[in-house]
């Protein structure tokens, strides 16, 4: 007599595609991936292995040399240590993040895909930053400690860690409308505001060594991480808006003007240290320029989740265009997959 059972299928089980939420499924044994709903994240998700790159595959000789030869003065070899100190912590935190708070409460199969992809991609950058100090012989330590002795890194940190710590407590959940608008600023804060603005003002300083020829290396690289950043911000506000379809009461009114609140916030801390970054002018860069640049690129950001924008500031670096094209950003990453070259082949 046979002691195994014979497996019946239950088809009652069956998920099917109106079933699916971005957060609070019903919980089941294993991810069901089809059929899929959320084309959008799965589009994110290829879009983001086309662009797959490594550190290793970019020459830093001619930085090197630039950097031992003494030809940048003090102010860029100031732009340039600010910003790797600021990127080394901050891609981590982006990656905890992703890891220890997001990926728990984004239930969704195709969502749940797509940030596996960019967890590994944020270990890809935070490994461009460690081959960038390693190849310039800079002092790690001095690097990797700027958040803490770097007043203008330290509270930009700090901001994004004070909206992640409601969400990594053991007993916090999205069952309530509470819950839910707490995770949604928790996405805001990373997506819009770190990846959305704290990082795009720090892609202007280094491209613009980039546009005159200098520190290409490193140029190279935060040309492949913007890339990566941009699908990132993109694949956020999918989901971000996508929350709000699926649970209209956790965005009223009081909760958006907080969102604003917060923005407006943000884009404080960002214009205090880019006049941390640049005390003086450098490279047709100066601080009041990035106040409007950062007011234009938070406005940007707030239309994209149905907010009001606030400021109405112009784009000072019209030269950034043809890199950071953002009236463009959604149409250029909703253009066909097999339109994007692997990146051995990427032209910028």
């Amino acid at each position: 007599m046979s002691l195994v059972k014979e497996f019946v299928p239950n088809t009652n089980k069956r998920v099917k595609v109106d079933q699916k939420r971005l957060i609070n499924n019903n919980k089941v044994d294993v991810n069901q991936l089809m059929p899929l709903k959320y084309k959008w994240a799965w589009e994110h998700y290829l879009n983001g292995c086309a662009n797959h790159w490594m550190p290793s595959e970019v020459s830093m000789a001619k930085d090197i040399e630039m950097w031992k030869d003494n030809t940048l003065s003090e102010d860029e070899r100031r732009v340039i240590m600010r910003n790797l100190g600021f990127f080394s912590t901050a891609e981590s935190l982006v990656g905890n993040n992703i890891v220890l708070a997001i990926f728990k409460h984004v239930t969704n199969p195709e969502a749940r895909q797509y940030l596996l992809r960019q967890s590994f991609e944020e270990a890809i950058h935070t490994h461009a930053f460690h081959y960038i100090v390693e190849s310039l012989s800079l002092d790690q330590g001095e690097i990797f400690n700027m958040y803490n002795e770097v007043n203008t890194i330290h509270d930009k940190d700090h901001f994004e860690m004070q909206i992640t710590e409601d969400i990594l407590k053991e007993d916090f959940n999205t069952d309530s409308v509470e819950g839910i608008q707490k995770f949604l600023k928790n996405l805001i804060g990373f997506y819009i505001i770190m990846e959305g603005i704290f990082f795009y003002s720090g892609f202007v300083m280094i491209l613009s060594f980039h546009r005159q020829n200098k520190m290409t290396g490193i140029g190279e690289q935060f040309q492949y991480i913007l890339r990566d950043e941009t699908i990132h911000l993109n694949f956020g506000i999918d989901l971000i808006n996508g929350i709000k379809h699926e649970n209209p009461e956790a965005w009223d009114s009081d909760f958006q003007q907080s969102i604003v609140d917060l923005i407006k916030e943000a884009v404080e801390l960002e214009i205090l240290y880019a006049q941390d970054c640049l005390p003086r002018g450098i490279l047709g860069l100066t601080a009041p320029m990035f106040r409007e640049y950062v007011q234009y690129i938070a406005d940007r950001r707030l239309e994209r989740i149905g907010l009001p924008a606030q400021y109405h500031s112009r784009n000072p670096f019209p030269w950034m265009s043809e890199t950071i094209d953002l009236g463009k950003e959604k149409n250029f990453f909703e253009t066909r997959v097999t339109e994007y070259q692997s990146s051995s082949n990427l032209e910028w």
